[in-house]
């Protein structure tokens, strides 16, 4: 644990999880939905995903009470093959239906080897990390891509328009060593992390972003600038090609195979997903599969640290570390969340969680 987050006050898992719960279920969430949602954020914050954990909870609520999210039902199936499924999230909770989706996917992937879900209009579906550590413990290796088709922050390499979102794409897998959750975005930060500096009048330590006219900055103030600034993609000025391709990549992975995106109505904060599982019992056998996974992450992990590099990390190595140090001594959250909820805490007539 890093010391800025050693600084912050703890709280208890169990009581952030009911607080979180019970201002969803008062914002109008379904019992079993608000559960699902506020467990997805809490989890968030405990791998340490701090701008995609509890901090997601005040727009949760403000879009539940204004109806840009759906409290309650079902997504409605409107392709259903053996192995692919496409669905209209009927703008219900992002993590709500990615846990549903699992359920389908992961039954049907140990038959067929192989099962996709594209997902059209869901809310937001908040950390992908998160969904990942449930795939790996399935022994599944697990793809997931998000795009967002309501707003933009990212130009395409050598524009200065944005197009896209940061567009996160993840992939999850069991390794004996240490399950692997590799949770990205085609950009170099997100707008989450965007907003906060924004919000707190900071600045990014290098140059993420461009303004308007196409100048690389480090302030994140150059959105709200008139033409408005973006985000770079992965690569940056130089190599941001890179990240335009994956950008696209996800685009083709969401809004194409789902029929829906970008081309079509704004709907306000959403997401439209891509879940694909695989089950290495299909392909090669989990035993093999573990085989060539152990080998080459205990390559990476044995590998000679260069200079002020303590030790080489398998991505998800210190989330995951960190979500079992902090289920045990508490949640450090960032400071701004118990803040941003209180408004929704006195409507509802509910005490923040004590710290420890």
């Amino acid at each position: 644990m890093n010391q800025a987050l050693a600084s912050r006050t703890a709280y208890r898992s169990e009581d952030l999880l009911a607080y979180a719960t019970e201002l969803l279920k008062h914002a109008g969430a379904e019992q079993r939905i608000a559960q699902v949602v506020a467990n997805t954020l809490l989890q968030g914050d405990l791998l340490g995903h701090d701008t995609h954990g509890l901090a997601l909870l005040p727009g949760y609520l403000k879009d539940l009470v204004a109806g840009g999210m759906t409290p309650t039902g079902k997504p409605r199936i409107l392709n259903d093959k053996p192995a692919v499924q496409l669905w209209d999230g009927m703008r219900l909770p992002g993590p709500w239906l990615i846990e549903q989706g699992m359920d389908m996917l992961i039954p049907r992937a140990r038959e067929l080897g192989v099962a996709s879900l594209a997902i059209r209009r869901s809310h937001h579906i908040a950390c992908l990390a998160v969904y990942l550590m449930r795939a790996a413990k399935e022994g599944m290796l697990m793809v997931l891509a998000s795009s967002d088709p309501a707003s933009a922050s990212v130009a395409p390499f050598g524009g200065t328009q944005a197009v896209m979102t940061p567009n996160p794409i993840a992939i999850g897998f069991p390794c004996s060593l240490g399950d692997v959750l590799i949770d990205i975005s085609a950009s170099i930060t997100t707008n989450g992390m965007s907003n906060r500096k924004a919000a707190a009048g900071e600045k990014f330590a290098e140059d993420w972003l461009m303004d308007a006219s196409g100048h690389p900055t480090n302030d994140p103030s150059v959105f709200a600038q008139n033409p408005p600034g973006t985000i770079l993609p992965i690569g940056g000025l130089s190599y941001g090609h890179k990240g335009y391709g994956l950008g696209l990549m996800v685009e083709a992975l969401t809004g194409g195979l789902a029929g829906w995106g970008r081309a079509d109505p704004k709907e306000g904060w959403g997401a439209t997903v891509h879940i694909t599982m695989y089950d290495p019992d299909a392909f090669g056998g989990r035993a093999d599969f573990l085989r060539q996974m152990d080998h080459l992450a205990g390559s990476c992990l044995h590998n000679v640290p260069r200079p002020g590099v303590s030790k080489v990390r398998l991505p998800g190595q210190s989330g995951l570390a960190l979500h079992k140090q902090q289920l045990a001594e508490g949640v450090r959250l960032h400071p701004g969340i118990l803040p941003a909820l209180a408004d929704f805490a006195d409507k509802a007539s509910l005490d923040a969680p004590i710290p420890l």
